[in-house]
């Protein structure tokens, strides 16, 4: 079998998708090892997903899906790996032999970013949302043997989501009916604009409760915030996982080739200060 080879245009694919940190830290990480290229952002509406694939396909592109179409996109790969399949939902593709190939590097993100804030295995978790990072999170639960907690603003849809977790995953999951937790993870783009509701009442979380937003901004989030660091708070947002998926994509974008994690990361931070 020939050598994969490597692509030369690289897309996030999202909407909206102007506030993702991804071309920065990729196109930093590129700079840095010196491979030729460039990735770029790309909004795509949800009827336009399909055909955006089958163009980055016939051009032999690759890159990652963003908000919301992650579980879409599992659904448009010619061929999954393991975590695609497990976790329902792609946020990595690239292609193989003019195939579509798509991989869910989310999972590794969210157990990076939970491990920087000292989880372990076992204990309760909460998750906010039903989307395709909450997927992730779900994967990531039952790799830690955590029991999870569902809320979402619609409850067929929580309903939905619990059945889909415990026939895949084999996950002890059901909906929350507190938010007594030891780890809650918000897998909601709510706070990527400052109108956005809070995810969820910080007054309801437990003063010991480790919270993890899967969102991202410029001088913290709205819920991070509000929650406060001060005592045994311990809280982090999605630059974490933004910088350990990233570095797992990168590594399938091109194989054999380790990715600068630490330029990621600087790349990120720089961006985050600006």
């Amino acid at each position: 079998m020939a050598p994969r080879a490597e692509p030369r245009f690289l897309a996030l694919l999202g909407d909206p998708v102007s506030h993702s940190l991804s071309p920065t830290m990729h196109n930093a990480a590129m700079r840095a090892l010196g491979i030729p290229g460039s990735y770029v952002a790309l909004r795509a509406p949800a009827p336009s997903l399909g055909t955006v694939l089958s163009a980055l396909t016939a051009v032999g592109a690759a890159g990652n899906v963003t908000v919301p179409h992650k579980e879409a996109a599992a659904g448009y790969v010619a061929r999954k790996t393991d975590a695609c399949e497990r976790a329902g939902a792609c946020n990595t593709f690239w292609v193989e032999e003019g195939a579509l190939v798509g991989d869910n590097t989310d999972v590794a993100g969210v157990t990076a970013a939970l491990a920087r804030l000292g989880v372990g295995r076992g204990g309760r978790w909460l998750v906010l949302g039903t989307g395709g990072s909450a997927r992730a999170v779900a994967a990531a639960a039952a790799d830690a043997g955590a029991i999870l907690h569902v809320r979402s603003r619609r409850a067929e849809t929580a309903r939905r989501f619990v059945a889909w977790a415990r026939e895949r995953l084999a996950l002890q999951v059901r909906e929350a009916a507190d938010d007594v937790a030891d780890v809650v993870i918000n897998a909601t783009p709510l706070g990527l604009r400052d109108s956005d509701p809070l995810p969820l009442d910080p007054g309801r979380l437990d003063a010991g409760a480790v919270a993890l937003d899967l969102v991202y901004r410029s001088g913290g989030t709205r819920w991070l915030r509000a929650l406060g660091t001060g005592g045994d708070r311990r809280a982090g947002d999605g630059r974490d996982m933004l910088v350990a998926q990233g570095a797992a994509a990168f590594e399938r974008f091109f194989p054999g080739v380790r990715a600068p994690v630490e330029v990621m990361r600087a790349a990120v931070e720089r961006a985050l200060r600006a």
